[in-house]
């Protein structure tokens, strides 16, 4: 035990191990206050589809040589995401159709992007990184870093600041309608954050395993709570505490990070689905 902490204190002397465990806590606390939403919107793949989306712009910006491809990937995702939340009732392809058919158009595009037109000599592990997030999260800059702290920050903001009124479109959106909110608007915020934090996120896990950082905080709460807010704060306090874990034990065991990260959400989600278990047959 005091070998793998002092390997951990030695690793924290490098700022490339502090930028990820800065940046994968912010990217964990923003992920699940849009987690609960999205699960009970019924839109849990579309974290998997706009990050497909986002893989195929990066694909672009590379291939047209764009040094900082946010500038590229990040509206085009927004506008993805403003296009599958806000379309409605009214558009002819709805939900999980539009999201699939986006998410694996976008991914086959891009991968064909990058195998025609890419000037990288190993293509396999270029579009591997951009998948499974396998080293990105440890190469970020503090230029980075401040970019990720402000956009979190913009997100918690946009959550806290009309949290009531996310409340009410996430459970029912006629009857916020007809009590006056404007839901189309709020649909709109909140694809822009989703967009946002799956741009994020992409460092950290890579863009086939966002939905898992998404999703699997916000059904483990709701594993044991059932009030709207007591989910989102046991979301935010679980996601934090497995994608803090899940760096630590990547870098002592020279995991991918992406991966350990969701393999540790994996076992808190069946931790709290027995504690859950248990808790129902103790009340009754």
């Amino acid at each position: 035990m005091n070998a793998i902490f002092e390997k951990l204190a030695m690793y924290f002397q490098f700022p490339f191990v502090q930028y990820a465990l800065i940046v994968g806590i912010l990217i964990a606390f923003c992920s699940s206050l849009l987690g609960t939403t999205l699960v009970l919107k019924r839109f849990s793949f579309i974290g998997d589809g706009l990050s497909h989306v986002a893989f195929g712009a990066m694909s672009v910006a590379a291939v047209v040589g764009l040094t900082n491809d946010m500038w590229l990937v990040l509206p085009v995702t927004i506008l993805c995401a403003v296009l599958l939340l806000c379309s409605g009732q009214k558009a002819k392809i709805k939900g999980d159709a539009a999201v699939a058919m986006i998410s694996v158009g976008a991914l086959a595009l891009g991968y064909l992007v990058t195998n025609l037109f890419s000037t990288s000599a190993n293509i396999s592990s270029d579009v591997c990184t951009t998948l499974f997030g396998t080293t990105s999260i440890l190469t970020l800059t503090k230029l980075e870093v401040w970019l990720c702290a402000i956009l979190s920050v913009a997100v918690v903001a946009v959550f806290v600041l009309f949290y009531n009124k996310i409340f009410a479109v996430t459970f029912d959106e006629n009857f916020a309608q007809s009590a006056g909110t404007r839901v189309n608007l709020y649909n709109l915020i909140m694809a822009i954050v989703i967009a946002v934090v799956i741009v994020l996120a992409m460092n950290l896990v890579g863009s086939l395993l966002i939905s898992a950082l998404i999703i699997f905080p916000s059904l483990s709460a709701m594993r044991v709570f059932k009030s709207f807010r007591s989910v989102i704060l046991c979301s935010a306090i679980t996601s934090v505490l497995c994608a803090a874990l899940g760096i630590l034990i990547s870098i002592v065991a020279g995991t991918p990070v992406g991966s350990t990260i969701v393999a540790v959400d994996i076992a808190v989600f069946l931790l709290y689905t027995l504690a859950g278990w248990i808790l129902r047959r103790a009340k009754h």
